[in-house]
């Protein structure tokens, strides 16, 4: 399953769960999560999507230890 596969999977799965969700192509911050996804109950959560070996970079990795720190949800979602 090639990683646009996954992500428009997760998409839907989640506007299942009732989330807007937003992919985030071009952003101000490199390294930026794939997704976001804004439920209705004021639940923010930034997705990062990978293939099984799909590796996250230093500065994925970075940019998701920073949105933890500003109290964001976060996840590594692998097909």
């Amino acid at each position: 399953m090639t990683e646009q596969q996954i992500q428009t999977k997760k998409i839907k799965d989640l506007e299942d769960e009732g989330y807007y969700v937003l992919k985030l192509i071009k952003t101000n911050k490199n390294g930026i999560p794939d997704l976001l996804a804004l439920h209705p109950n004021n639940k923010v959560l930034f997705v990062e999507v990978k293939t099984k070996k799909g590796k996250v970079s230093k500065l994925q990795e970075y940019r998701l230890k920073e949105l933890r720190e500003y109290g964001f949800e976060t996840q590594v979602h692998r097909g």
